[in-house]
Protein backbone atom coordinates (compact mmCIF):
# COMPACT_ATOMS: atom_id res chain seq x y z
CA UNK A 1 0.00 0.00 0.00
CA UNK A 2 1.35 3.19 -1.06
CA UNK A 3 1.66 6.25 1.93
CA UNK A 4 2.34 9.82 1.19
CA UNK A 5 6.13 9.11 1.25
CA UNK A 6 6.26 5.92 -0.28
CA UNK A 7 4.84 4.58 -3.45
CA UNK A 8 3.75 0.64 -3.91
CA UNK A 9 3.99 -1.39 -6.62
CA UNK A 10 1.70 -4.89 -7.98
CA UNK A 11 1.88 -7.07 -10.75
CA UNK A 12 0.23 -9.94 -12.59
CA UNK A 13 0.98 -12.29 -15.68
CA UNK A 14 -1.37 -13.21 -18.74
CA UNK A 15 0.36 -16.14 -20.65
CA UNK A 16 -0.82 -14.63 -23.81
CA UNK A 17 -0.20 -18.27 -26.23
CA UNK A 18 -2.71 -19.72 -24.24
CA UNK A 19 -5.00 -16.67 -22.72
CA UNK A 20 -4.42 -17.61 -19.27
CA UNK A 21 -2.81 -16.61 -16.22
CA UNK A 22 0.89 -18.07 -15.54
CA UNK A 23 0.96 -19.44 -12.11
CA UNK A 24 3.67 -20.04 -10.53
CA UNK A 25 6.61 -17.48 -12.30
CA UNK A 26 8.75 -16.16 -9.13
CA UNK A 27 9.14 -12.46 -8.96
CA UNK A 28 11.71 -10.70 -7.77
CA UNK A 29 11.66 -6.61 -6.47
CA UNK A 30 14.20 -4.24 -5.96
CA UNK A 31 14.43 -0.24 -5.39
CA UNK A 32 16.63 2.05 -5.21
CA UNK A 33 16.88 5.64 -4.50
CA UNK A 34 18.21 7.78 -7.17
CA UNK A 35 19.24 7.04 -11.15
CA UNK A 36 23.42 6.31 -9.86
CA UNK A 37 22.45 4.52 -6.34
CA UNK A 38 22.62 0.87 -5.83
CA UNK A 39 20.23 -1.47 -6.32
CA UNK A 40 18.24 -2.91 -3.21
CA UNK A 41 16.99 -6.63 -2.90
CA UNK A 42 14.23 -6.53 -1.30
CA UNK A 43 12.48 -10.12 -1.88
CA UNK A 44 10.03 -11.54 -3.86
CA UNK A 45 6.87 -14.08 -4.73
CA UNK A 46 5.53 -16.19 -7.11
CA UNK A 47 2.05 -15.83 -9.13
CA UNK A 48 -0.91 -17.42 -7.45
CA UNK A 49 -3.49 -19.47 -9.99
CA UNK A 50 -4.87 -15.82 -10.99
CA UNK A 51 -1.16 -14.88 -12.27
CA UNK A 52 -1.07 -11.99 -9.90
CA UNK A 53 1.65 -11.50 -7.34
CA UNK A 54 0.29 -10.51 -4.00
CA UNK A 55 2.90 -10.10 -1.26
CA UNK A 56 5.91 -8.14 -2.58
CA UNK A 57 7.16 -6.34 -0.26
CA UNK A 58 6.77 -2.65 0.72
CA UNK A 59 9.23 -0.17 -1.00
CA UNK A 60 11.69 2.08 1.16
CA UNK A 61 10.70 5.22 1.63
CA UNK A 62 12.93 7.83 -1.26
CA UNK A 63 12.66 5.09 -3.66
CA UNK A 64 12.54 6.27 -7.53
CA UNK A 65 13.50 3.38 -9.35
CA UNK A 66 11.78 -0.12 -9.26
CA UNK A 67 13.29 -3.18 -10.93
CA UNK A 68 10.77 -6.46 -11.29
CA UNK A 69 12.47 -9.53 -11.97
CA UNK A 70 10.40 -12.32 -13.54
CA UNK A 71 12.30 -16.01 -13.34
CA UNK A 72 10.02 -17.04 -16.15
CA UNK A 73 12.29 -19.70 -17.81
CA UNK A 74 11.24 -22.66 -15.41
CA UNK A 75 7.30 -21.67 -16.05
CA UNK A 76 7.93 -22.24 -19.67
CA UNK A 77 9.71 -25.74 -19.47
CA UNK A 78 7.26 -27.00 -16.89
CA UNK A 79 4.47 -25.59 -19.32
CA UNK A 80 6.78 -27.58 -22.73
CA UNK A 81 6.99 -30.54 -19.85
CA UNK A 82 3.02 -30.91 -19.08
CA UNK A 83 2.23 -30.57 -22.72
CA UNK A 84 4.97 -33.42 -24.04
CA UNK A 85 4.62 -35.79 -21.48
CA UNK A 86 4.12 -38.55 -23.66
CA UNK A 87 5.54 -37.31 -26.86
CA UNK A 88 9.40 -36.59 -27.30
CA UNK A 89 10.80 -32.87 -27.52
CA UNK A 90 10.56 -32.01 -30.94
CA UNK A 91 12.36 -28.23 -30.33
CA UNK A 92 15.48 -27.61 -27.93
CA UNK A 93 14.41 -26.74 -24.18
CA UNK A 94 15.81 -23.22 -23.40
CA UNK A 95 13.67 -20.52 -23.11
CA UNK A 96 14.29 -17.93 -25.81
CA UNK A 97 13.47 -14.75 -22.88
CA UNK A 98 14.57 -16.87 -19.35
CA UNK A 99 14.21 -14.06 -17.43
CA UNK A 100 12.30 -10.57 -18.03
CA UNK A 101 13.42 -7.14 -15.94
CA UNK A 102 11.56 -4.44 -15.75
CA UNK A 103 12.97 -1.26 -14.73
CA UNK A 104 10.35 2.12 -14.14
CA UNK A 105 9.87 5.23 -12.46
CA UNK A 106 8.05 5.76 -9.09
CA UNK A 107 6.75 8.52 -7.02
CA UNK A 108 6.14 8.61 -3.45
CA UNK A 109 1.99 8.43 -2.99
CA UNK A 110 1.33 6.37 -5.95
CA UNK A 111 0.80 2.68 -6.51
CA UNK A 112 2.54 1.07 -9.87
CA UNK A 113 0.56 -1.85 -11.43
CA UNK A 114 2.80 -3.71 -14.20
CA UNK A 115 1.21 -6.21 -16.06
CA UNK A 116 3.19 -8.87 -18.13
CA UNK A 117 1.79 -9.93 -21.07
CA UNK A 118 3.96 -13.43 -21.89
CA UNK A 119 4.56 -16.26 -24.45
CA UNK A 120 7.38 -17.76 -25.20
CA UNK A 121 9.05 -15.59 -27.64
CA UNK A 122 8.25 -11.99 -26.78
CA UNK A 123 6.79 -10.06 -24.00
CA UNK A 124 5.16 -6.58 -23.27
CA UNK A 125 4.69 -4.77 -20.12
CA UNK A 126 2.25 -1.42 -19.46
CA UNK A 127 1.40 0.73 -16.56
CA UNK A 128 -2.00 -0.87 -15.49
CA UNK A 129 -4.56 -0.02 -12.34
Amino acid sequence: MSTSTTASVSTHILDTSVGRPAEGVAVQLAARSGRDAEWQALGGSATDADGRCKNLPALPEGTTHVRLDFEVEPYFLKKQADAQQDAPANRDSDAFFPEVAITFAVKPGEHYHVPLLLNPFGYSVYRGS
